[in-house]
């Protein structure tokens, strides 16, 4: 026995090296006690495929959210521009073109002598530039008559420079207005207020071409009754020659 003893302690590391060789022991231990018995070991399953289905889906739904949050932005976005295209410009120069063009218009119905209605043109006219005279008439008569065409065309030339001193106003307003529909038309947001900056730019020049066309009405009638007055003066001047002369003999010797 002591022998036996003695040889299994020969056998067998020192005591220093035991402690290492028990803990790889118990770890050969261990592991038979886990793979050497099939009633208690124990494996974790994993459906590869069905992860990798359940991946994809994720994936899929991820990629739909992001979808919706890109076209909500858009949405977003699309709204904002349609804002801004439909704010409304906040610059208007439609009361002020009104106003310069009512006063033109004032000035063209206060015409003395021939208005500018057809019918009352036509009756004034016939009065006062008659197409012939009678035997009867009188110097008086003609006297009159020829003071009313020349008042009458007084009149016009006057009117005719009032219309172009309302005009030169108006010019002068306009410059302002321009300048103010210009900045405002550059400085438009959205499509809504350019529209109406060049609206309203389109209106002034109409305005200014309606000023030319009335300042031009005014200027032909101011021509036309002092042409008109010189005729007549001429045809009244020949029927007093022709009244004064008589039968043609001054005098007839006994």
């Amino acid at each position: 026995m002591i022998k036996m003893t003695e040889g299994l302690e020969a056998a067998l590391p020192s005591r220093r090296g035991r402690q290492p060789a028990a803990k790889l022991l118990f770890v050969a231990a261990t592991a038979l006690s886990l793979f050497g018995s099939p009633a208690h070991a124990q494996w974790a399953v994993i459906d590869v495929s069905n992860l990798t289905q359940n991946m994809l889906t994720a994936a899929r739904t991820l990629q739909q959210i992001n979808n919706q949050i890109q076209s909500l932005q858009n949405e977003a976005v699309m709204l904002e521009n349609m804002g801004r295209n439909l704010q409304s410009l906040n610059v208007s120069s439609l009361g002020q073109m009104t106003t310069a063009l009512s006063q033109i218009n004032g000035l063209m119905n206060q015409a003395g002598g021939i208005s500018f209605n057809v019918n009352a043109t036509n009756a004034a006219y016939q009065q006062q530039f008659p197409s012939q005279y009678g035997g009867t008439v009188t110097t008086n008569q003609l006297v009159t008559d020829a003071q009313t065409r020349w008042q009458s065309a007084m009149s016009a030339y006057q009117q005719t420079m009032l219309v172009q001193a309302q005009i030169d106003q108006n010019v002068q307003a306009d410059a302002t207005t321009l300048a103010t529909l210009v900045t405002a038309s550059q400085g438009a947001v959205g499509s809504l207020q350019a529209q109406q900056a060049a609206n309203q730019l389109i209106a002034l020049s109409a305005k200014q071409q309606l000023q030319i066309q009335t300042l031009m009405a005014a200027q032909y009638r101011a021509e036309a009754l002092d042409q008109a007055r010189k005729a007549q003066s001429e045809a009244a001047g020949q029927a007093m020659t022709t009244q004064f002369l008589g039968s043609g003999t001054a005098y007839t010797p006994q």
